[in-house]
């Protein structure tokens, strides 16, 4: 595989167990930490989480590089773009 199709995370937040909305408020204190191209792992199991990344990803200019929802914990990989 290639790093594209496994992008290695510089960073993981464990969201797991919060709800709407620290999920979003955590991703987003999180990525204004790292470097720009760095790669910000997330887990989260709130329902909401789901909408709630791809819209700020959307919104902020940032690469969801990949979600997967594994049984209701989702895990998101994005990549710092700006």
């Amino acid at each position: 595989m290639t790093n594209e199709e496994n992008p290695k995370p510089k960073v993981t937040l464990d969201c797991i167990g919060l709800f709407c909305p620290e999920p979003l408020f955590e991703t987003r204190e999180k990525i204004d930490s790292i470097e720009v191209g760095d790669i910000l792992e997330v887990f989260a199991d709130d329902p909401a989480s789901e909408e709630d990344l791809k819209r700020f990803c959307k919104r902020t200019g940032n690469s969801l590089l990949k979600f997967e929802n594994n049984s209701g914990e989702f895990r998101f990989l994005i990549k710092k773009e700006k």
